[in-house]
């Protein structure tokens, strides 16, 4: 919500006049403000509303060190405030550049946010009454909303070129985050207990192995009994690292050749079935595989420098005051 400058000021004047404190009332308005914008206040409590969902999630994160979480929240306020005083930035390039946004638009900009997001407006209206925020504050936030996507897609968002040059320079320049540690191609059948000391598993496990010793697959086997999450794949885990396993496992993976199939591994939660398909020892991901994620690195690294780059041209330009 954006707050106009001289309508904030000229109740404070008069107050000030009433009661020749002048100096104090200065330090009480600036006690409520955290930054100007051209003639826009951000004030304390717009951005710890901002902050809001951040610092619960750092509470529940951080519940046992009170001090960290002092040093994350002042942290986590300091990146609101300058994300609001961008968007501010942002609003104002919008006009002074001129553009003129009718009535029609925002309002279905609204009754789309009201389907996508309430419903009816029967929803919204209880929505934005649990919140203390009006209608017409919801309006204005979906019209600011709008506002900034155009603007950053207008002088942010352009088709970057990534050439093969840049790609292979980053790869051989990160080759440690492109090591792979020893891989497994791994299948298991996984048999859930009804207690640590549930036998019945163990019972079914063996007769399980039994089953594929004779000749059943161990495809077919996982399809029928395992109740792991890959159950539906007929067990496959495809390629992972053996490290990623529990250590019960990992150690049994270490032992077996490929097309070997372990005896049951106990846990207090679940007897297993291991298949090991093929191993691949540890290496450097070739740069076919990983050209992708590469460029869509450097894409985001220069969408940033351009990003950072306008909004430090919007800075040139414009009266921002910090308190």
């Amino acid at each position: 919500m954006r707050v106009n400058l001289m309508k904030f000021f000229r109740p404070i004047a008069i107050l000030a006049v009433m009661f020749c404190g002048s100096f104090s009332l200065r330090a009480d308005l600036a006690d409520g403000i955290k930054a100007i914008v051209n003639d826009t206040v951000i004030t304390y409590a717009q951005v710890e509303d901002f902050t809001a969902p951040a610092v619960e999630a750092l509470r529940g994160q951080y519940a046992s060190q009170p001090e960290i979480f002092q040093q994350k929240l002042a942290v986590a306020l300091n990146d609101s405030l300058e994300v609001l005083i961008e968007r501010q930035l942002i609003l104002h390039d919008f006009d002074t550049e001129g553009y003129k946004l009718p009535d029609s638009v925002v309002d279905g900009w609204v009754q789309d946010a009201i389907r996508k997001r309430f419903g009816d407006r029967v929803t919204l209206l209880k929505t934005l009454q649990a919140q203390g925020m009006t209608l017409e504050q919801f309006r204005d936030q979906i019209r600011d909303q709008n506002i900034e996507a155009y603007m950053r897609s207008k002088n942010v968002s352009q088709e970057i070129v990534v050439s093969p040059y840049k790609v292979e320079n980053y790869y051989f320049a990160h080759q440690d985050d492109f090591k792979v540690e020893d891989e497994i191609k791994l299948r298991m059948i996984v048999l859930n207990k009804s207690s640590p000391d549930d036998t019945n598993t163990m019972d079914l496990a063996r007769e399980i192995k039994s089953q594929i010793n004779g000749g059943a697959s161990f495809q077919q086997m996982a399809a029928v009994y395992s109740q792991g999450s890959q159950q539906h794949e007929s067990g496959d885990w495809g390629w992972i690292e053996r490290s990623v396993l529990r250590k019960e496992l990992a150690d049994t993976a270490a032992k077996l050749k490929p097309g070997q199939v372990s005896d049951v591994i106990q846990t207090s939660e679940a007897d297993y079935l291991m298949l090991i398909e093929q191993t691949r020892p540890a290496h450097v991901r070739p740069l076919n595989e990983v050209r992708d994620d590469i460029e869509k690195t450097l894409r985001a690294q220069e969408q940033a420098r351009l990003e950072k780059q306008w909004i430090d041209d919007l800075k040139k330009k414009t009266f921002i005051r910090y308190f």
